[in-house]
């Protein structure tokens, strides 16, 4: 290949980049617009609890920080795949993706643990205003780790096969960037919903 094509296909790839970061954060903004939405609602209907109980009477504790301390975590390995993937290193950055993966799907077990222990014992999200935002908002962020999931499962095959390279690189640090954004959304999921009726 002479050195002008090369140089044509850098160019088209470069572009091609640029319009995908592009994409991305267009993405994660309108998302931060979706869960602000949501914690806007779930604000105005935390206190109709009509007949069903309050969030101090079915939140448990043991579970939460369990939910938290693997998500925190995930976001900590997840950090480290993206530095290995900088460096180069195939099998650091597959080993610690799926690390992130596993305490994602740590963290959704236990989530659908909750959610579905709560529809069994009839609080359900048609049982009242704050159940129905609670449920909401929960599965809002809980598809999303689901995503994310299925984007380091993506990467982690697609690295077995080609190694690190650019074009997988920069995706890495895309899922690196939303993993970031969904810990931050469980701190204001924990601070906004559990903790006020843990407190109480």
């Amino acid at each position: 290949m002479s050195s002008e094509a090369t140089n044509n296909s850098a160019e088209i790839f470069s572009h091609h980049e640029d319009e995908v970061q592009l994409g991305f954060w267009l993405f994660l903004m309108s998302d931060a617009v979706l869960f602000g939405l949501l914690f806007a609602t779930y604000a105005i209907m935390a206190g109709n609890i009509a007949e069903g109980p309050t969030g101090t009477e079915i939140f448990d504790l043991f579970n939460l920080s369990l939910q938290t301390a693997l998500l925190l975590v995930s976001t900590l390995t997840i950090a480290i795949a993206s530095r290995h993937a900088m460096l180069g290193n195939t099998k650091g950055a597959m080993f610690w993706l799926l690390a992130s993966c596993v305490l994602g799907a740590g963290f959704i077990a236990l989530e659908l643990n909750e959610l579905g222990g709560l529809v069994l014992a009839g609080n359900g999200p048609g049982r009242s205003g704050f159940l129905s935002a609670f449920f909401t908002l929960v599965s809002m962020h809980g598809l999303h780790v689901s995503a994310g999931i299925i984007w380091g499962v993506t990467l982690v095959l697609q690295l077995s096969r080609e190694g690190v390279s650019s074009r997988l690189l920069s995706r890495i640090m895309r899922l690196t960037y939303f993993w970031h954004f969904l810990d931050i959304v469980w701190i204001g999921v924990y601070s906004t919903i559990y903790l006020p009726w843990i407190m109480a």
